[in-house]
């Protein structure tokens, strides 16, 4: 990283004060391993500069101009659309600033991040210990070791697990052992409501250590804590700060998509660092990269109740958006609808576009008026969610925004259109393991229906196979 400089006005009549006391520890705490504005930081200029002239605080340039374009050193931004000007009452010029992370905070090239560079808290010695009853199976425990092993020798390594294999316990013995030797952790995913989801779960089980929750609109913004759980987006406030991150749905949009976030991800991790990849669904290259030895790898092929996964069927149901234009379904799927609703069996049927599932759905509730629909932008997303573990709602029609995440008991899933190139490999294995997570309803059904199969249904369905045959090898299913 370049662009580090200082602010020297000031300081040297700063350094001649009598008056002049220790660090402040609540800013020590604020900064370390951050990069903030100065607009961020609830304290005077004479205060900053104070630090400053101790050597605690470094500023570095928040935009730099490479040759003929200009980079964004908070999120890495160089697209030329994505910079702009505007009048600076601060340096009386025209400033460019990033339009890309604007949402944290207007980064300009007379504006820069500050860091903290003065000593570790010294106050901040906790018990990591870990409390935790339960029993990993033989594929969690083998996976486990290796992400310890990982974390000691500070190196990267993708956890390939199934759906519904227990990732989130796996790594608790490798995040023991990084909190019992001082280290920083942090647990990154895409989406917040997994951040929620896994923020209780983690103090349970580390309950004497500060746990700090980041997202959006979070109350723990400024909380230094030895484990953090955070989208991928937040980290873009961290510099160097991590002594083992970990990567949650590592193949998830938009952390896949997004170069800014994978460069946050980098940034946020120290010099010498480990790095844990977790994911049910790897892309290509990385499954490539695997079966080449290319990448530190290790699987978990089976669920942690030891059934196989259920293996999806193709049904072909013929040009579904001609009937769906005549306000009709094709005949195989509603029979198929009906005969659950006859069992009171929940169900998620999911469609390619929200436009096809406002026409869907009418003709749904004709079979039961309590079906409904949800989507990315549903305002009442999350109570619907809600109301179908309460069993309130028997089928709730959906996009690919509930292909992970969630866990139902005793479910059936279809998908109407599995064609539509919405539907990858790895959205239709996510889909897939909706099935049978609970130990309880081990089982499921799990269907396609389909227009013309696809190579992302073939794949999907010989990918779970192929992680069913590892399994029986293996011994790890019954």
């Amino acid at each position: 990283m370049g662009g580090v400089f200082s602010i020297k006005k000031g300081v040297e009549s700063l350094k001649t004060e009598n008056h002049i006391c220790d660090y402040n520890q609540d800013l020590q705490k604020m900064l370390i391993g951050k990069q903030l504005l100065k607009v961020d930081l609830p304290y005077s200029e004479t205060e900053i500069l104070h630090h400053e002239a101790h050597g605690y605080l470094q500023f570095r340039t928040g935009i730099l101009q490479e040759k003929n374009h200009f980079r964004c050193l908070r999120c890495n931004n160089q697209d030329p659309q994505l910079f702009a000007t505007y009048p600076c009452s601060r340096c009386q010029k025209e400033c460019v600033y990033c339009r890309k992370c604007i949402m944290m905070g207007r980064v300009s090239t007379c504006t820069s991040l500050i860091s903290w560079n003065g000593p570790e808290p010294a106050d901040l010695i906790y018990n990591p210990s870990l409390e935790w009853t339960g029993t990993l199976s033989h594929g969690q425990g083998l996976a486990s070791n290796r992400v310890v092993e990982a974390i000691q020798q500070n190196k990267e390594i993708l956890v390939w697990a199934v759906c519904g294999a227990g990732k989130t316990e796996v790594l608790f013995a490798g995040i023991h052992e990084a909190l019992a030797n001082g280290k920083r952790v942090c647990i990154a995913t895409p989406r917040t409501d997994v951040v929620l989801e896994l923020t209780p779960r983690l103090k349970k089980v580390f309950p004497h250590i500060p746990v700090a929750s980041l997202y959006g609109g979070s109350e723990d913004r400024h909380l230094y804590a030895p484990l953090t759980i955070s989208t991928t987006h937040q980290l873009l406030r961290f510099f160097q700060a991590f002594d083992t991150i970990i990567i949650d749905e590592v193949d998830a949009f938009p952390f896949t998509m997004d170069e800014t976030l994978q460069y946050a991800v980098q940034q946020a991790r120290k010099p010498t660092s480990s790095c844990i990849f977790l994911t049910a669904t790897p892309n290509e290259k990385w499954q490539q990269e695997c079966r080449q030895q290319k990448r530190n790898y290790v699987t978990i092929p089976a669920r942690y109740h030891r059934y196989p996964l259920p293996v999806p069927q193709f049904s072909w149901c013929g040009n579904w958006e001609k009937l769906l234009k005549k306000k009709k379904l094709p005949a195989n799927v509603l029979k198929w609808i009906n005969e659950r609703l006859n069992q009171q069996k929940p169900m998620l049927l999911f469609a390619p576009k929200i436009a096809k599932m406002e026409h869907i759905l009418p003709i749904l509730q004709n079979l039961h008026p309590k079906i409904e629909s949800v989507h990315a932008e549903d305002p009442d997303r999350k109570k619907k969610v809600q109301d179908m573990r309460d069993k309130e709602i028997p089928l709730l029609l959906t996009t690919t925004i509930l292909e992970r995440g969630v866990t139902f008991p005793n479910l059936d899933v279809a998908v109407l259109g599995a064609e539509d190139r919405i539907f990858t490999e790895s959205a239709l294995v996510q889909i897939t393991g909706r099935v049978g997570r609970s130990a309880e309803f081990p089982k499921g059904d799990i269907t396609f229906f389909h227009y013309g199969k696809t190579k992302a249904m073939v794949k999907a369905k010989r990918q779970i196979e192929k992680m069913n045959l590892e399994a029986k090898e293996g011994g790890l299913i019954d």
